[in-house]
């Protein structure tokens, strides 16, 4: 097991794609073994024979055809108008945005990007420092995979056999946690340091700026009722959901904002179709990657030293929030899902941890990958939109990180806020 994980990070380190990376570490087990080669696109073809996959593809062109047709920009200005008038409205705004988004596309760097592009330079000329821009965009893009629907979650659902349904629904209130607790902190940050512009409260054109915006964007607010709404009410599955997704913002982008001209449909199916196999091939190597792991036994010597150092549920909580959290820095988050949540899954299940607040627990620690170096994909986002360095975001990102942590720890104990909505 060492060598196996000696392979990938001497891979990881020699900057090879992390997909290719987790299926050449695991050809020398298979060499080794002498097992026939052909296991190995068995097993990639096999992990992806699921009909709750289908979910992935079409969570990315359902958050590309939003994208495009003009939604973005509509819960923007929604956002704007709900909480602008705060000291620090306009970065406030963007963790809304993001909270809205998040219902939609079921993507980090997705909602990164399509908040990112429009607000980081709204906010740089409302004298917002640019890398404080960055570091709002890239801290917040992270509920993309929390506040359903999450593509994180179909696949952690899929590995452990966890209702999706449940790891959905478990996902709003912690969702709800960390998006308030960001607003929180840019408040607190914006009247410290004088940033951004503040516009003077009162509530007659508060009231009227809040209606007309949400008449502008309430097909757009309407979809996320759609999802849950039909998921939770047992009227589709949440890979059926995908589908109605997918049709709904065609129907928008097409036909009611008319921000799709018929011409850019190919471009955005293309462009969905090369994101979603870059996930699929990802998924693929690491089911490749966890095979041979599970051949090995690694899952039980793993359980078994974690055990080995406390059957406390409070200390293996911590030890395994300190273990995702260094994991998150250097491993992509489907990879690490495929990986460990067959390994940690039911050791946090013998302890007494319900599955559903260990799939939210994992999934949220992971996401907080997605904002730290060196390989955290929203800070490549977000430091590409603004053109800065990722040297300039570290210090205005700090302050989210610290926040993000905070919630991490009160998501892990206090598990009645992942488990309210389902009981």
């Amino acid at each position: 097991m060492t060598g196996l994980i000696v392979y990938l990070l001497i891979l990881f380190a020699a900057s090879v794609p992390i997909a290719f990376a987790l299926g050449l570490a695991a050809l020398p087990f298979f060499l080794e073994r002498k097992l026939p080669l052909i296991a190995i696109p068995q097993v990639i073809f096999d992990s992806m024979d699921s009909f709750v996959l289908l979910a992935v593809p079409l969570y990315v062109l359902a958050g590309r055809l939003m994208m495009n047709g003009g939604v973005a920009r509509r819960l923007v200005d929604f956002a704007v108008a709900l909480v602008g008038f705060l000291r620090g409205g306009l970065a406030a705004a963007t963790v809304l945005t993001s909270m809205l988004f998040a219902t939609i596309s079921g993507s980090s760097a997705a909602t990164a990007a399509a908040i990112g592009s429009t607000l980081i330079p709204e906010m740089e000329r409302k004298k917002y420092p640019r890398p404080f821009a960055a570091a709002v965009v890239a801290s917040s893009g992270e509920l993309g995979v929390i506040i359903p629907p999450s593509v994180p979650m179909v696949i952690y659902a899929v590995i452990t056999g966890v209702s999706i349904t449940d790891l959905f629904i478990g996902g709003v209130l912690p969702g709800l946690l960390i998006g308030l607790s960001l607003i929180g902190a840019i408040v607190v940050v914006s009247t410290l340091r004088d940033y951004g512009e503040r516009t003077p409260f009162a509530a007659g054109p508060w009231l009227n700026g809040v209606a007309l915006a949400a008449r502008r964007a309430v097909w757009s607010l309407l979809l996320p009722f759609i999802i849950l709404g039909g998921i939770y009410g047992g009227v589709f599955t949440p890979t059926e959901a995908a589908v109605v997704a997918v049709a709904y913002a065609l129907v928008l982008g097409c036909l009611v904002y008319r921000e799709i001209p018929l011409r850019d449909l190919p471009r955005i199916f293309a462009e969905s179709a090369l994101t979603s196999s870059v996930v699929m091939i990802i998924v693929g190597f690491a089911f490749v990657f966890a095979y041979a792991l599970a051949l090995m036994q690694a899952p039980q010597q793993i359980a078994g030293a974690i055990r080995s150092v406390s059957s406390d549920p409070v200390a293996f909580l911590l030890i395994v929030n300190l273990f995702l959290f260094v994991v998150g820095m250097f491993m992509e988050t489907f990879a690490a899902i495929i990986i460990l949540a067959p390994v940690l899954a039911p050791v946090a299940q013998q302890l007494g941890v319900d599955p559903v607040h260990f799939g939210l627990i994992m999934i949220v620690n992971l996401a907080i990958g997605m904002v730290t170096p060196p390989v955290g994909v929203n800070l490549f986002v977000a430091c590409g939109i603004a053109r800065i360095s990722m040297e300039q975001i570290m210090r205005p990102l700090l302050v989210f990180l610290a926040v993000l942590v905070a919630d991490m720890l009160i998501i892990t104990y206090a598990p009645w806020l992942s488990l309210a909505l389902i009981r």
